[in-house]
């Protein structure tokens, strides 16, 4: 994706506004710059004059150990670690999230150890994330078009792909509308609610199934420690969704009617898993992303 100067100064712009940042408060780097919440920590500097602390890696104790930071970028997994080994982050006015989905369990640990996470989405090609806990950033619009796709518009757009514009043609509606292959609704309240990839949606007997939806009510299960949700193909139903889970330490082995009885109380039937893998540990990328396609 190519990103002009003009485009990560106005997403710069519209983060700082939106957060109350001023140009005195520090960020700490710990993502990969390669990763754009991680790069965008740099172009803060570069365009508002925030100081970046940066760190060699992520670690929980550097992270717990640097208290001269105001903000953050993190995703869902490293905020995870953090609260699991009690890292006292109130002094960070928000740690933003983004990167996947963020599961309501993990979101009511934040809060109950008092740390402000602002759940952030948008992708390398909107630079970063523009929609903040469901509210678009200044100067950007967010919309769901027919079938459910959220689309962006906004001056942080790209200007498209390099050397590609075939590609770059077809990431734009007509009328200038970034589409970013994610389904999501418009709540009540006005805010965006993203529901993931309308590539992984799984059609089960006739009915949809988000697995971010379904994967944050096993994480919240006590024997399960991470999962992921797939479609396979099935003769009968079309697709079957497929639970892939890491057991939590110590945990005794888990069985699929466990699995499906806790879902079935949470959620609709049709989105309880029918088949049940267990793994030592899910692939995920450098910045803690679930690599869907590798499970």
């Amino acid at each position: 994706a190519v990103l002009s100067r003009a485009a990560l100064a106005a997403a710069v712009a519209a983060s700082a506004e939106a957060l109350g940042a001023t140009a005195a408060d520090r960020w700490l780097l710990c993502l990969p710059p390669a990763h754009i919440g991680g790069l965008l920590v740099l172009f803060r500097g570069l365009f508002a004059g925030n100081p970046a602390i940066v760190l060699p890696k992520f670690t929980v104790e550097a992270v717990a150990a640097e208290r001269r930071a105001r903000y953050i970028s993190l995703v869902p997994t490293l905020v995870r670690r953090l609260l699991d080994r009690g890292a006292d982050l109130a002094h960070l006015r928000a740690v933003l999230v983004g990167g996947d989905a963020l599961d309501p369990g993990l979101a009511g640990a934040a809060r109950a150890a008092g740390v402000r996470l602002v759940h952030t989405y948008g992708q390398t090609q909107s630079c970063g994330g523009v929609v903040y806990d469901g509210v678009p950033l200044p100067g950007v619009d967010v919309r769901v078009a027919a079938g459910g796709e959220v689309q962006l518009r906004g001056p942080t757009l790209m200007s498209g792909y390099r050397l590609d514009p075939v590609a770059s043609a077809g990431a734009f509606t007509g009328d200038g509308w970034l589409r970013t292959g994610d389904g999501g609704t418009i709540a009540a309240t006005g805010t965006l609610v993203v529901r993931g990839r309308l590539g992984d949606v799984i059609v089960t007997g006739g009915e949809k199934v988000w697995p971010a939806e379904v994967e944050d009510v096993l994480r919240d299960h006590p024997a399960i420690a991470d999962a992921a949700v797939l479609g396979r193909p099935d003769p009968e139903w079309g697709q079957r969704v497929v639970a892939v889970v890491v057991a939590a330490p110590g945990a005794a082995p888990l069985t699929l009617a466990a699995v499906r009885g806790w879902v079935e109380e949470r959620l609709a039937g049709y989105q309880a898993p029918r088949e049940l893998r267990t793994v030592e540990s899910l692939p995920r990328t450098a910045a803690g992303k679930l690599r869907r396609a590798a499970l």
